[in-house]
């Protein structure tokens, strides 16, 4: 057997290739929308991706299943589990539907599925058999089910999907799941799951990229309430101190259900002139990404322009400030070659952003303009502002500048509600970064955006005064 864990930094999701090197067969679990990397292990290691699967509707980004499918030919599984309102839509019509103990044999390999509900309705997990050595699992494929150190939240239906006080019946039911299946496993099975630190869908995940069932049954914070069979404790714990769920999570939710639009092959991007750029923007027939640090952004750059350093995080700040339901113009990338462009296109495809007009080198002969910046001294002597920490709820809950609102970068394009549409509005994170993307996205929507210069940092640095907590 051979086992690959394909890591994404960038939005801390992992999916999973296993191959049968006796018969040349692999099944591909949980797989991104830029596929090639799923290509490129398979052509090295001369096999032939034959099962594409994944654990549930994820909510974080756009599965690759059906884009894997649609390149190899590879038969898709997804999961029949939940009840009616989690059942996969049309795009999903040529998929073995499976439940509960069916399995995917790949080779001497067989991956069983096993109903984990908690998280979504419908998720399932996978116990990994390695025939040609052993007769029992000695794997599991946890999904957003169990992370090492953590488990899957059970919140974002309410927050992401509509759902009104579903998070309650998810934790009882994720209760049950660690209670009847995971606990009951030896405590020699690997458990390979689908995030790791820096996911939003757990709120204490784990930066190592494996455990076992025992290590989990010994250390995590989960298993002294089991070990009790304290189920309201379990609760209680589980939902206080959860992270914000981003805005565009909806989306994915609702794509990923229905079936992710396929990209095919994608055409080499084209490299634009000064002039062209010049005139799309004149036109607003295109949007600039300046995907520079913020401290050179600041030192001027296009106006309109939507800051998305990268690519380490454009998949992650990208899905923040730019929506293809309402935004359909093109984006000209900010790249130093094509390399590099296409590097930043295979991460915001990743979350469903497609359209793409071309890149250029340089900012050069463009008609810029400087950010608008205010020192940490200099706050008190505003008038007619609101101050708006963009930071993650529990970030802001720790310690904020007295005074200030919170509205978290992952919610603020889509609750342009919550801001004044006269007067200043002065946005901070906690070292600069978050904010420059999410003031250019503001400014954008016609806000009059000010920015912390230095943000949260600069204003601890500044001050003898107490950061409010919430």
């Amino acid at each position: 057997m051979l086992l690959e864990r394909i890591y994404d930094e960038d939005l801390a999701q992992a999916s999973y290739v296993i191959g049968c090197q006796a018969t040349g067969e692999a099944v591909v679990v949980d797989p991104r929308r830029d596929i090639e990397v799923y290509l490129r292990f398979a052509e090295k290691h001369g096999l032939r991706i034959a099962h594409v699967t994944e654990t549930h509707i994820h909510a974080d980004y756009l599965s690759g299943t059906r884009e894997l499918a649609a390149r190899t030919g590879a038969r898709m599984h997804v999961s029949d589990e939940g009840g009616p309102d989690w059942v996969y839509g049309s795009g999903f019509d040529e998929a073995e539907r499976m439940h509960d103990g069916d399995e995917i044999v790949v080779g001497n390999v067989t991956l069983r599925a096993s109903h984990t509900p908690g998280h979504t309705p419908e998720h399932l997990s996978f116990l990994v058999t390695d025939g040609a050595q052993a007769t029992e699992p000695g794997f599991l494929l946890s999904g957003d089910f169990v992370f090492v150190g953590d488990i899957g939240r059970p919140d974002l239906l309410d927050e992401a999907a509509g759902g009104v006080d579903t998070r309650f019946e998810g934790a009882k039911q994720l209760f049950a799941s660690l209670r009847d299946r995971f606990l009951t496993l030896p405590d020699y099975v690997q458990v390979l799951p689908a995030h790791g630190a820096g996911s939003a869908c757990g709120k204490a995940l784990g930066a190592i990229a494996a455990s076992t069932v025992g290590y989990e049954r010994t250390v995590a914070w989960w298993a002294p309430f089991l070990a009790a069979d304290d189920e309201q404790g379990f609760v209680e714990e589980l939902l206080g101190g959860q992270p914000d769920a981003h805005a565009y999570f909806a989306r994915m939710k609702s794509q990923n259900r229905s079936g992710p639009a396929l990209l095919g092959e994608l055409p080499e991007l084209r490299e634009r002139t000064t002039e062209a750029v010049r005139d799309l923007l004149r036109d607003e027939a295109a949007i600039l990404v300046d995907t520079r640090h913020h401290d050179l952004v600041h030192e001027g750059t296009v106006e309109g322009a939507l800051n998305i350093p990268g690519p380490a995080k454009a998949a992650s700040y990208g899905a923040w400030v730019y929506d293809p339901q309402n935004e359909h113009r093109p984006l000209v990338l900010l790249a130093d070659d094509l390399e590099a462009a296409a590097a930043l296109r295979d991460h915001l495809v990743r979350v469903g952003i497609d359209a793409f007009d071309g890149y250029i080198r340089s900012l050069d002969g463009l008609d810029l303009v400087q950010p608008r910046l205010v020192q940490p001294e200099e706050l008190d002597g505003l008038t007619d502002a609101q101050l708006v920490d963009v930071r993650g709820r529990t970030e802001h809950a720790d310690g904020h500048i007295p005074g200030s609102e919170h509205l978290s970068g992952g919610r603020a394009l889509w609750h342009l509600d919550e801001l004044p549409r006269e007067g200043t509005v002065v946005t901070y994170c906690q070292s600069g970064v978050r904010n420059s993307v999410v003031a250019s996205a503001l400014r954008r929507a016609g806000l009059d955006v000010v920015e912390l210069d230095g943000s949260f940092q600069a204003w601890e640095r500044f001050t003898d005064r107490q950061p409010a907590t919430a």
